[in-house]
């Protein structure tokens, strides 16, 4: 399966970002989808995940209440929406998938199977 990334740009603190993850595979249906994200000089940190539905969401602290992972499975795209960013939230955003419907260890890189190229998200002070 392979990812596609977008929506990534230059955004003034407090702005606002939607990021989308497409797949041309409608095997990508059944798949739970993350996001995760690279600051310079950091590890990869997860951002958010969905089950295949987009019932089930899970959050990162530092983005709860901020950002909405959703998905329009009739699209094969997965939504990253972005509110009221802040500095700190300057990194690479990648989406990734995970072959199963429901990803248990989330936060973990390793249990995701297929990545996207990532795309830059700069948020200026």
């Amino acid at each position: 399966v392979q990812l596609q990334a977008s929506g990534g740009g230059l955004v003034q603190t407090g702005g606002f970002l939607k990021l989308s993850c497409a797949a041309a595979d409608d095997t990508f249906r059944s798949f739970s989808v993350g996001w995760f994200r690279r600051a310079p000089g950091k590890d990869r940190e997860f951002v958010a995940d969905c089950n295949w539905s987009g019932a089930i969401t899970y959050y990162a602290d530092p983005v709860k209440g901020r950002f909405t992972i959703s998905r329009d499975n009739a699209k094969n795209t997965v939504y990253l929406q972005m509110n009221s960013l802040k500095p700190e939230d300057t990194a690479v955003y990648y989406c990734t998938a995970d072959g199963r419907s429901n990803t248990i260890r989330y936060s973990d890189p390793l249990e995701y199977d297929y990545w996207g190229q990532g795309t830059q998200v700069t948020v200026s002070s």
